[in-house]
Formats: structure tokens, C-alpha cells, sequence
């Protein structure tokens, strides 16, 4: 699996708000699901707190860099939100890819 999907509408995120797992880490938050679907699907949030459009847009963009080269590796079909925390603006892609590569193996995700 090469490419993911992206999650769009409001209640696939709020689905996984409540009944997906959950992995807290200090620069990303991730909420995933079993899907029976044969893809895998994301979506990026970033609310206000993280700063002003350009810090929020940076959030995403080094979120999805990390998340992105992730996806290979990923066994079976998730869907996933990514949120981002206070602290992604300020922190290289590469640095968020190991700690959800950590966070992945730890819960079996890879």
C-alpha cells in the first residue's frame, strides 16, 4: 500500500473522537480504527491553540511528511486522525516520523 485516502466529512472524524484507540504523544496526538475497507485513510487537524495560519499549515505539512513515508509500512486497513499539539510547529518531520514510528510498533500498528 502506497497511497492513503483522506478523511473529509465531519462524522469520520468524530466517529474516531469516540471509538477509536488512541496513542497521546508530545508533539502529535493519533486516533485509529480497524477499517474492513482494503486502504488506509487520514485526516490532519489543527486547532487554534498551535498559533496563527502559517504555524497551523506548517503543523500539517511535517505532519503529513512524517505520516506519508509511514504508510508502507503500515499492516491492514486503518483510518486515522492526526492532531496535531503545541509544540509540531517547532519540530522537523523527521523528528515526528520516529516518534510515530515508536508509537506505531508499540501498538502494533506496524
Amino acid at each position: 500500500m502506497n497511497k492513503a485516502d483522506t478523511l473529509k466529512l465531519n462524522r469520520e472524524f468524530s466517529f474516531l473522537y469516540r471509538k477509536g484507540k488512541t496513542i497521546v504523544t508530545p508533539v502529535v496526538v493519533v486516533y485509529y480504527n480497524k477499517t474492513r475497507k482494503n486502504n488506509i485513510r487520514y485526516g490532519i487537524t489543527t486547532g487554534k491553540k498551535i498559533g496563527n495560519a502559517v504555524k497551523r499549515n506548517r503543523a500539517r505539512r511535517i505532519i503529513r511528511a512524517a505520516f506519508t513515508e509511514l504508510i508502507p509500512e503500515i499492516k491492514g486497513s486503518y483510518d486515522f486522525v492526526l492532531v496535531a499539539r503545541g509544540k509540531t510547529p517547532y519540530v522537523k518531520s523527521s523528528d515526528i516520523q520516529k516518534v510515530m514510528k515508536k508509537m506505531f510498533k508499540e501498538n502494533n500498528l506496524i
